[in-house]
């Protein structure tokens, strides 16, 4: 947003008050999926968006973005845009495998970025799907991410269901709520599909890798939103310009295992 379509700056210390207004713990852990844009014009820009987050958390909070590179991913599956048929050989041969500490994340937000280069963040070591993680419990949540179970019960959702971490939608809508895919890997015998990605090798290599793991739908999860607002279990309120959610982890998930069971 510009300056001309915001009423006054949003700054460090106002969305920190804004962040504690909607109901952000100090000492919980946090995973924020988050846009820029809608909070208006901010003073310092993502910077000062973390900077506010860790305020809200306090020094005993943690906070948890999603770092994923879904460019690494099998160009077969490419959809936007598609990519010529004879390139899939080339992109798997030559897309650069995955580096925890310099892949930058794609697609996932100015502010999460910010998140994955700020001084003692830790990140997961998952080709396609990590999280970056400040404070305390950063390393109980990124540490031994499985491959072959990229959201499911071995990842960092599994982690924050265990340490009862909230949800924080800033700016963005239930169809970036990655939590909602820890129920999909809850369902009976869920669907598969065969994944691959670049990855680092011992020797500083890379190497193509495949592995079988759930097949991931987000094409429902606005609907899913949708009753899990009405269900009471979501705080709605504005962080700067932008209207926000706010949920406990367990109770997104355990409702949306529910409601898959129903709906799918």
């Amino acid at each position: 947003m510009t300056i001309s379509g915001t009423a006054w700056p949003r700054t460090r210390s106002s969305l920190a008050a804004d962040l504690r207004r909607l109901g952000v713990r100090p000492g919980s852990t946090l995973l924020v999926h988050s846009a820029l844009r809608p909070l208006g014009w901010v003073c310092g820009g993502p910077h000062a968006v973390v900077l506010a987050l860790r305020d809200a958390l306090g020094p005993d909070g943690t906070l948890v973005v999603p770092t994923h590179t879904p460019e690494n991913t099998d160009p077969a599956t490419w959809r936007n845009p598609p990519v010529p048929r004879e390139w899939w050989p080339v992109i798997r041969d030559e897309m650069p495998g995955f580096d925890a500490a310099a892949t930058p994340s794609r697609w996932m937000g100015v502010i999460a970025e910010a998140v994955r280069a700020w001084p003692g963040a830790r990140r997961s070591d998952h080709p396609q799907v990590s999280f970056a993680a400040v404070g305390p419990r950063a390393e109980q949540v990124v540490g031994g991410h499985a491959r072959a179970d990229m959201l499911g019960e071995r990842s960092p959702l599994a982690r924050l269901y265990e340490l009862d971490a909230d949800v924080l939608l800033l700016g963005v809508g239930h169809d970036s709520n990655t939590s909602l895919h820890l129920a999909e890997y809850r369902r009976p015998d869920p669907p598969r599909e065969r994944v691959g990605a670049a990855v680092r090798t011992a020797d500083d290599g890379r190497e193509w890798v495949w592995w079988e793991d759930v097949a991931l739908d987000e094409s429902d999860f606005d609907l899913l939103g949708e009753d899990l607002d009405t269900a009471g279990l979501v705080r709605a309120g504005e962080v700067g310009s932008a209207q926000c959610r706010l949920m406990r982890q367990r109770d997104a998930v355990d409702f949306a295992v529910r409601w898959l069971a129903a709906n799918r």
